[in-house]
């Protein structure tokens, strides 16, 4: 069993926690969104605190801010502990900024307990992890493994602005991202600690679950075409309605995700827009997002498919047009055994047992599918009151945050012996 001679502060945890999820706007709690003001004034706190710690604090090519503790074997690919400090529109104060400020809390412990691992460690504030204006998530974890296309990079959000302009507003250099790109090996291992946003923790009673693997997401954006015409004077007979059109392909993607597959598979429209959204005009065109996830790459691929094959369908079938763009896709990640093995062993040091964690899949998607692409990846779940997540309602304990920070400081050191 390894000993660590000091606990993780919960005080210490909950006051990070406490800053940096109050760098908000009153009027929308816990609001902070990527390439904003707020967003900038978050990170600035976090570099702070990385370098009172006496990390060596950077940006890379894709704005990640990263905070680096040298390791006594400098040669060594380092160890890479992260997370995000941006939020959903309306999200909460836990997602993300747990796994940030508990890799703050890692360090922290390993200085007080005088140890110093044979790989570097690094900390990371992942840019954009979550689903962004521009119709891209996981920016910078993309950016930071070559896998943010050109198509991605010159995207631009309804105000026209550009990807690879707000990137570069935020700290990064997008002219290098592809000369940057980490390879396959310059990461020993990636882990995070994460809020499970589920029920499975809080109803079985677990503080800590070892994540198994992470969903594959595919989003893409469709856009029914139809005809504006006066909402009086026109007759239903004759009218080239796309808002109907558009509920019917809504109503579609549900029956398709609820039938029974090999794996459990999940489909939601997130995002609609109704042009010219006026309460006496027929919408004469419906743009609307939506995504697939699934722990079965081969089964996203396939429900994206019929789905597709049925929206035309119905969609011609009403006499109007379709187009369909693909957005992003994440691969299913299966999260390796020596991963899976090293984060159970530290869970069971830290909470004296076998059945006080569990060992489940993680529906939600992370910036670790996209490391996962040049590293061994892991996950630890904390428990979501509730399952509540991506609302103002979201809440985990300290305790359990705590707890994640002492196993996933065991693992590190474990792995720090035993991975290249």
């Amino acid at each position: 069993m390894i000993r660590l001679s000091l606990k993780p502060s919960e005080a210490r945890i909950w006051s990070d926690i406490e800053t940096l999820s109050k760098i908000t706007n009153p009027e929308r709690p816990w609001t902070r969104r990527p390439f904003t003001a707020l967003y900038e004034e978050g990170r600035a706190w976090l570099k702070q605190e990385m370098a009172t710690l006496g990390l060596e604090v950077y940006q890379d090519a894709a704005s990640n801010v990263i905070g680096r503790l040298a390791g006594s074997k400098p040669e060594l690919s380092p160890i890479m502990v992260g997370s995000h400090t941006d939020t959903v529109t309306g999200g909460g104060r836990f997602d993300g900024i747990a796994g940030v400020v508990v890799g703050l809390e890692l360090v922290r412990m390993l200085k007080e307990a005088d140890i110093q691992l044979d790989h570097p460690l690094e900390i990371v504030d992942f840019t954009a992890e979550e689903p962004t204006d521009f119709g891209v998530s996981t920016v910078g974890s993309r950016g930071m493994v070559g896998n943010l296309s050109e198509d991605m990079r010159n995207s631009r959000d309804p105000e026209g602005r550009v990807l690879i302009d707000c990137i570069a507003e935020a700290g990064g250099n997008p002219a290098r991202i592809d000369q940057e790109a980490r390879k396959q090996g310059s990461v020993a291992a990636y882990l995070e600690l994460h809020i499970e946003q589920g029920p499975v923790l809080v109803e079985t009673s677990r503080p800590l679950g070892v994540v198994t693997g992470i969903v594959g997401i595919s989003r893409y954006q469709v856009t029914v075409i139809g005809q504006p015409d006066h909402a009086g004077t026109t007759p239903m007979t004759m009218r080239r309605d796309a808002l109907p059109a558009a509920g019917e392909l809504f109503v579609e993607l549900e029956t398709i995700c609820r039938k029974a597959y090999s794996s459990p598979v999940v489909g939601t429209v997130g995002v609609v827009n109704v042009n010219p959204n006026a309460a006496n005009v027929v919408p004469g065109e419906v743009t609307f997002k939506f995504e697939v996830r699934s722990i079965d790459a081969a089964l996203i691929a396939e429900v994206c498919e019929h789905y597709l094959e049925r929206a035309r369908a119905l969609v011609e079938n009403r006499g109007l047009s379709i187009r369909i763009e693909a957005l992003t896709r994440s691969e299913p990640v299966t999260v390796p055994e020596h991963i899976r093995s090293a984060l159970a062993l530290a869970c069971r040091e830290t909470l004296g047992s076998d059945s006080l964690y569990a060992e489940l899949p993680s529906g939600a998607g992370h910036d670790g599918n996209q490391l996962s692409r040049i590293a061994p990846i892991g996950m630890l779940f904390v428990p979501s009151l509730g399952g509540r997540s991506h609302c103002p309602e979201e809440w985990t304990d300290i305790q359990p945050i705590a707890q994640g920070a002492e196993a996933l400081a065991r693992a590190i050191i474990h792995l720090d012996k035993n991975v290249v």
